[in-house]
C-alpha cells in the first residue's frame, strides 16, 4: 500500500518528452499538455523536478513548450542512453532529495516509464503514473504496460487527482493560485486522446 501524497516528500519526473517523439507518439499533444500542467503546479507546490533526456544528440532535447516552464530553482535535467531514468545520478540526486514517492510522466509508457517505475519501486520509492500523461507510439503498448504497472505496485491515477492528493485541503495555502491551473488542464482533458487505460 503506497503512502499518502505530501509535498514534502514527492518529486515530479518527466521522462524524455523529446522533440524527435512528437510526430510518432500518441497523443503527444495531449501529453504535453498534461504535462506542462504538472510542472506548473508542482512548480507552485516547490516540488523538485526531475526531467531526463534520452540520447538527446539523437532525439533532441525536452520540447520547448515544457523547457520554458522550468523552474530554474527546483529543476534538475539529465541526459541518459538507459531505457529507466533510474541513472547513478538520478538515484543520488534522489536520495539528497530524501523523496518516498514520485509523479510519473512521459513517454514510453511500455519502455522508459515501465522501467523507470519498476527500479523506483525495488528502491522503495512509491511511484504514481499520471495515466493522462503517459503514451507510446502505440495504443497498445500502452494499455499493456498501465496494466503491468499497476499489478507491479505503482498507483495509476490522474493529473487532477494527484494534485489534489497533495494539496489535501482546500484550504492550502496555494490552492487559489492552483486554480488557473486546474482550470486549463480540465478544459484540455476534454480533448485528451489519452483517456482510455
Amino acid at each position: 500500500v503506497s503512502r499518502p501524497l505530501r509535498t514534502g516528500s514527492t518529486a515530479l519526473l518527466l521522462c524524455d518528452i523529446q522533440s524527435r517523439f512528437e510526430s510518432v507518439v500518441h497523443g503527444f499533444e495531449s501529453l504535453s499538455r498534461c504535462a506542462s500542467f504538472l510542472v506548473k503546479s508542482a512548480s507552485e507546490l516547490d516540488l523538485p523536478i526531475i526531467v531526463t533526456e534520452q540520447y538527446p544528440k539523437a532525439f533532441k532535447e525536452t520540447i520547448p513548450a515544457i523547457k520554458k516552464i522550468l523552474p530554474e530553482k527546483n529543476t534538475k535535467i539529465f541526459e541518459k542512453t538507459l531505457f529507466s531514468m533510474c541513472t547513478p545520478e538520478v538515484k543520488a540526486h534522489l536520495n539528497e532529495l530524501g523523496c518516498t514517492s514520485v509523479i510519473l510522466c512521459g513517454l514510453e509508457t511500455h519502455v522508459c516509464v515501465l522501467q523507470t517505475s519498476l527500479d523506483l519501486l525495488s528502491m522503495g520509492i512509491d511511484v504514481h503514473v499520471c495515466a493522462d500523461g503517459v503514451s507510446s507510439q502505440r495504443k497498445f503498448d500502452r494499455s499493456v504496460a498501465l496494466s503491468r504497472l499497476a499489478t507491479s505496485g505503482a498507483v495509476i491515477s490522474t493529473s487532477e487527482s494527484l494534485l489534489y492528493q497533495l494539496v489535501v485541503d482546500s484550504k492550502h495555502p496555494k490552492f487559489r493560485a492552483l486554480q488557473p491551473f486546474i482550470k486549463e488542464n480540465a478544459a484540455n482533458s476534454k480533448e485528451s486522446e489519452l483517456l482510455t487505460f
